[in-house]
């Protein structure tokens, strides 16, 4: 129950904030929302994208799983979450960026590089989504076979954000509006072990920081 008083606490905090202290932001988003930024990030509990980018309501449209992937553009009678999802900012919201934001000691990255995968059960869902990445473990291994698991599976959760990117713009309607000059797509990467961010350059073709570590004080 001490959890569910937490949550309930956290509610009223953000009553007193948005609806009594400044009433006029919610005012304005009962009418719509008009968040310029679509977020794909990773599901796990330590990475809030909101929290991290120190976002108000209505600043960014999100989409969170395992792993903050992105599937490739497909047709066929299957759910597909992640795709509407992309599907509806970039149509209907006219989103101007798509950040892909992954992160350090990813569980879901780990398990692909660790091959903690079932071919045999069809309830792996897990399995069968971060093996959407797969591309990424294989170029891993082969440009870095001797170095550590740990080594591995950071070059892989920053590969991975480069499989989602490619992967976005299989989707035409992203196609068209990165072509267009509407839309630009970016990869970052939340270095929790260092409390660091950093985003990838295409002209560098490396993740170069964005925020820098702090500087601890002796």
């Amino acid at each position: 129950m001490h959890d569910l008083e937490r949550f309930i606490d956290g509610f009223q905090r953000f009553q007193r904030r948005y609806f009594a202290t400044d009433p006029a932001l919610y005012c304005d988003l009962k009418q719509g929302q008009h968040p310029n930024t679509l977020l794909i990030g990773c599901c796990d509990s330590r990475v809030d994208p909101a929290q991290l980018l120190g976002c108000d309501p209505g600043d960014i449209f999100t989409v969170r799983n395992v792993a903050n992937l992105v599937p490739p553009c497909t047709t066929g009678q299957i759910y597909q979450g992640v795709s509407s999802a992309i599907q509806f900012a970039v149509d209907q919201l006219k989103v101007s960026r798509i950040i892909v934001l992954g992160h350090a000691q990813c569980g879901g990255i780990r398990a692909l590089v660790e091959q903690q995968l079932s071919d045999e059960d069809d309830l792996d869902f897990v399995g069968r989504w971060v093996r959407i990445a797969e591309p990424a473990r294989l170029k891993v291994m082969q440009q870095m076979p001797h170095a550590s698991p740990a080594e591995q599976r950071r070059a892989c959760e920053l590969a991975a954000i480069l499989v989602s990117l490619r992967n976005l713009q299989t989707f035409p309607w992203v196609r068209e509006r990165v072509e267009q000059g509407a839309l630009t797509l970016h990869g970052w990467y939340f270095d929790l072990d260092a409390g660091a961010l950093l985003a990838y350059s295409p002209r560098a073709d490396v993740f170069l920081p964005l925020v820098c570590p702090l500087v601890k004080e002796s």
